[in-house]
C-alpha cells in the first residue's frame, strides 16, 4: 500500500457511483485523489464524506462540465497549474440519454461525454502523464459495445439516433484504448479499458419515460453493488500486476477478449482522427 503514497489520481465521475467508491479506496491506500464534478456543493460534499471515511486529508476535487470542450480545457490546465504529476488518471465519467441532443459545441452529447471527453482530457494530459512515468490510463467502458458498431456517416446520430448510441460510445472508449496504447508504446505509460459490470449506481436517472422508470425498480434488484462495480477500477490503478499491461480490456480484474469490432485498427486509427478534428486538436 505505501507504494500509493505521493501519487496524485485525477478521477472523472468522482462524486457518485463507481467513481466515488474507486476514489475513497485509493485515497484509503495513501494516493492524493483529485475528482471531477459538476456540481459544487455535491462535489465539496462528497469530498468531505471520502475524508471523513477514510482519514486521508489528500482528498481534493475541481469542477468541469465534461460535455463542453472550453470546460475540459480549462479542467486540464488548471490541474497542470495545481499538480506537478499525474500518475493516474482515470476516465469514468459517463451518462446516458434517451433522446438526442446536443452539447454545447453542437455534438450529440452521449458521443461528447462518453467519448470525446475521455479523448479530449487524456490528450490534453499526456505531456503529464509521461513526465510521471511509470503511469497509467484507465477507461472504463461497458460490454454494451459488444452489440455496437461505429458508423462514420452516423458518428453524432444525425440520421437515425436510439440507445444504441451509448454502447457505440462505449465501444469508441476501447478504441481509443487500443490506438492509444499504441502511441505510447515505449513511454512507461500504459492505458486500459474495463467494463465495470452491471451496477446500480442510478445512471440513467436523468432520463423519463416509461423504459427508465421500469429500470429505475429493477436495477436494484440484479445489479452489482458500487464496491463490486468498482473493483477492477481499483485493481487497474492500484496494482502491481496491472503496471506494465496496456490495450487490453478488463472484466472483473482479468483480461478480456473485447468485441472483433472493438480491435479493429483500422477503424481505431480513422476514429482517432476524426476526433481529434472534432476538438481541435
Amino acid at each position: 500500500m505505501s507504494t500509493m503514497q505521493g501519487k496524485v489520481c485525477l478521477i472523472t465521475g468522482g462524486t457518485n457511483g463507481i467513481g466515488k467508491i474507486t476514489a475513497q479506496e485509493l485515497a484509503r491506500m495513501g494516493m492524493t485523489v483529485v475528482i471531477v464534478g459538476r456540481n459544487a456543493e455535491k462535489t465539496a460534499q462528497v469530498i468531505q464524506e471520502i475524508r471523513a471515511a477514510t482519514g486521508s486529508q489528500n482528498v481534493e476535487s475541481l469542477l468541469a462540465d465534461l460535455s463542453s470542450q472550453q470546460d475540459i480545457r480549462r479542467l486540464a490546465s488548471d490541474f497542470k497549474s495545481t499538480y506537478t504529476r499525474l500518475d493516474i488518471l482515470l476516465n469514468n465519467a459517463g451518462g446516458v440519454f434517451a433522446e438526442r441532443q446536443l452539447s454545447v459545441d453542437g455534438i450529440e452529447m452521449t458521443f461528447a461525454v462518453n467519448h470525446l471527453a475521455y479523448f479530449l482530457l487524456t490528450n490534453l494530459l499526456l505531456d503529464r502523464l509521461k513526465a510521471s512515468a511509470p503511469s497509467r490510463i484507465i477507461n472504463v467502458s461497458s460490454n454494451a459495445h459488444t452489440r455496437a458498431s461505429i458508423d462514420f456517416d452516423n458518428l453524432q446520430g444525425e440520421k437515425a439516433y436510439s440507445f444504441g448510441a451509448y454502447g457505440n460510445s462505449k465501444l469508441a472508449n476501447i478504441l481509443f484504448t487500443i490506438e492509444l496504447a499504441r502511441r505510447l508504446e515505449g513511454t512507461d505509460v500504459t492505458v486500459n479499458a474495463l467494463h465495470p459490470g452491471f451496477v446500480n449506481t442510478g445512471f440513467g436517472k436523468n432520463n423519463g419515460g416509461l423504459m427508465f422508470k421500469l429500470m429505475g425498480v429493477l436495477v436494484p434488484l440484479i445489479a452489482r453493488s458500487p464496491e463490486k462495480g468498482a473493483a477492477t477500477s481499483i485493481y487497474l490503478a492500484s496494482s502491481p500486476d496491472a503496471a506494465s499491461v496496456s490495450g487490453k480490456y478488463f472484466v472483473d480484474s482479468k483480461v478480456a477478449a473485447a468485441a472483433p469490432q472493438a480491435t479493429d485498427m483500422t477503424v481505431a486509427t480513422k476514429l482517432w482522427d476524426v476526433s481529434a478534428a472534432m476538438v481541435k486538436l
